[in-house]
């Protein structure tokens, strides 16, 4: 069964194939009107959400509530130090696996998977203890 998308998915799509990091819904607004590709923010949200749906794009919400968007490409996984928001990928991926007997005992369709750990990166640890 193919998928119709709406031209405001497609436009997302093709900005999101762009980018080399998450971007926020409010960014994404932003970097459309700047390519005269405006859309309502309403719209933005809207299309993320079926893009979402669809298992095209991910979400990764930081410490701070903000969340990115960006393309399902393979699964992110990142310590996130609390104090100065620095997220450093780790490229091994320890929960590969379980996901893929969670799909098979649950019967779930697994889109992408994040693990996030939260603390403090060794510079702000050195601020932290002055």
């Amino acid at each position: 069964m193919r998928v119709i998308r709406t031209r405001s998915q497609e436009k997302i799509l093709t900005l999101l194939q762009s980018m080399k990091q998450g971007i926020s819904a409010q960014d994404i607004y932003v970097e459309l009107r700047n390519r005269n590709q405006s859309m309502g923010l309403a719209t933005v949200y809207r299309s993320l959400e079926a893009l979402k749906l669809e298992g095209l794009v991910q979400v990764r919400t930081l410490a701070n509530g903000e969340a990115l968007y960006s393309l399902v490409q393979q699964d992110k996984h990142h310590l996130t130090c609390l104090q100065c928001g620095a997220s450093i990928p780790i490229h091994q991926c320890p929960v590969h696996d379980l996901e893929t007997q969670l799909q098979v005992t649950h019967k779930f369709k697994v889109f992408y998977h994040t693990l996030e750990f939260f603390g403090l990166c060794a510079k702000c640890q050195m601020n932290h203890g002055q």
